[in-house]
C-alpha cells in the first residue's frame, strides 16, 4: 500500500496498537495510541479539546500535527444522504493538503444503511468500513479487498482497544479514519 500520509508511519511488520480513550471531564476528550512498548504514537484530539464541533486533529506523540480533520458543511451537504469528512495533511511549508476525504450515510429514518467508504486523493483508490466500531468488531478494507487494519476489543474495557495494523499500511491514516468514527459515533471524541 502506498503511504497514505507520510513513509514514517508505515512498518514493515503487523503491529498491534492499543487505543485508550480520554475521558471528557479530565482532558476534553479524545485518544490516545500506544504501541506495545507502552510509547505513545499518536494522539487524537476532538472537540472536547479544540473547542470547535466536527473538527479532529492527529497528532504524533510529539505533539507535531500530522492530520486535520473535519465535517464538511453547508446547504449542499444538509441535502445529501452522505456526511463527508476531509482529511488534511500539512506540505512541507505548512499549507493544508487534502489527502481523504470519508463518507458515511446519515443517520436517519430516511437514509440507506451503507458503508463508510474512504477514497484517497490524488488518484482513484477506495477503502471502506466494515463491521460496527462501537463493538469494536470492524475492519478497514482496501479497494481490492485486503484487510488492512481491524479494530478489535480489549475485553473487560469499553475504554480500551486495540488495532492490528498489516506491514506497509500507513497509521496516521488507519488512526485518523478511526477518529472520524470515534466521532460518529459520539464517542470520546465528539461534544
Amino acid at each position: 500500500m502506498k503511504a497514505v500520509v507520510s513513509k514514517l508511519h508505515c512498518s514493515s511488520m503487523e503491529e498491534v496498537m492499543v487505543v485508550r480513550r480520554r475521558p471528557h471531564v479530565v482532558n476534553g476528550g479524545g485518544f490516545v495510541v500506544t504501541d506495545c512498548k507502552e510509547k505513545i504514537v499518536f494522539k487524537i484530539d476532538g472537540c472536547g479539546v479544540l473547542g470547535i464541533k466536527g473538527e479532529l486533529v492527529l497528532r504524533d506523540g510529539d505533539g507535531n500535527d500530522l492530520l486535520l480533520i473535519h465535517k464538511k458543511g453547508g446547504v449542499v451537504q444538509a441535502l445529501s444522504i452522505h456526511n463527508k469528512w476531509r482529511g488534511y495533511s500539512y506540505d512541507f511549508q505548512g499549507s493544508p493538503k487534502p489527502i481523504f476525504t470519508l463518507r458515511d450515510p446519515k443517520h436517519s429514518c430516511f437514509s440507506i444503511i451503507g458503508s463508510i467508504r474512504i477514497s484517497v486523493q490524488p488518484g482513484n483508490c477506495y477503502f471502506d468500513v466494515r463491521g460496527y466500531f462501537p463493538d469494536r468488531d470492524c475492519s478497514i478494507i482496501d479497494s481490492t479487498g485486503n484487510v488492512i487494519a481491524q479494530i478489535k476489543e480489549w475485553v473487560g474495557s469499553r475504554d480500551i482497544y486495540k488495532v492490528v495494523i498489516k506491514p506497509s499500511v500507513d497509521k496516521a491514516f488507519v488512526f485518523g479514519v478511526i477518529a472520524v468514527l470515534d466521532y460518529i459515533y459520539g464517542e470520546s471524541t465528539s461534544c
